[in-house]
């Protein structure tokens, strides 16, 4: 069973058909959704909600969807992913309309406490492009250090961050 944390504006919740449209909205912008891939059609989009919800089966952890609890909409996700041959990783995203609002940050608090609370993980660490500005600046707001710079199998080198129990 997928939990689903509380936060004080936030539910998140497992991911499920319902949140599509969200994924939808999301992944076909171009560029709302450039640092994760995007933009990417209506048939990979079905396959990466397929894929979060399978995570949870495979491998005891996922994203979970972000939910306002102010009107019951979905605006992202967050928590953790891990491709084949590559580390686990804290990660997420938000619809542009919900950004700058601390929804990632809410989010992101709370999926860190689930982690080393109730997973009991020793480390959470992330990465992201080096692009990635505006991810890379949360992380640190959040009191993420740079450990390590690592090759990926894509053929691209990522900072690895490390982050701290809040």
């Amino acid at each position: 069973m997928i939990p689903t944390i509380e936060t004080n504006r936030l539910r998140l919740v497992a991911p499920n058909k319902d949140a599509f449209e969200t994924y939808k909205k999301f992944y076909t912008d171009g560029s709302a959704s450039k640092m994760y891939g995007g933009p990417i059609g209506i048939e990979q989009t079905w396959a990466r909600l397929k894929a979060d919800v399978g995570s949870w089966y495979l491998l005891g952890f996922g994203v979970w969807v972000i939910q306002l609890k102010s009107n019951d909409s979905y605006v992202g996700t967050c928590g953790f992913w891990q491709g084949k041959e590559w580390p686990k990783e804290l990660t997420w995203w938000v619809l542009p309309e919900a950004r700058g609002q601390g929804v990632a940050t809410e989010a992101l608090l709370a999926v860190l406490k689930h982690a080393y609370n109730v997973f009991n993980w020793e480390t959470v660490e992330t990465y992201m492009n080096d692009d990635n500005g505006a991810a890379r600046a949360l992380v640190e707001k959040l009191g993420g250090v740079k450990v390590r710079r690592q090759q990926f199998n894509d053929d691209l080198s990522r900072d690895i961050y490390f982050l701290p129990k809040p």
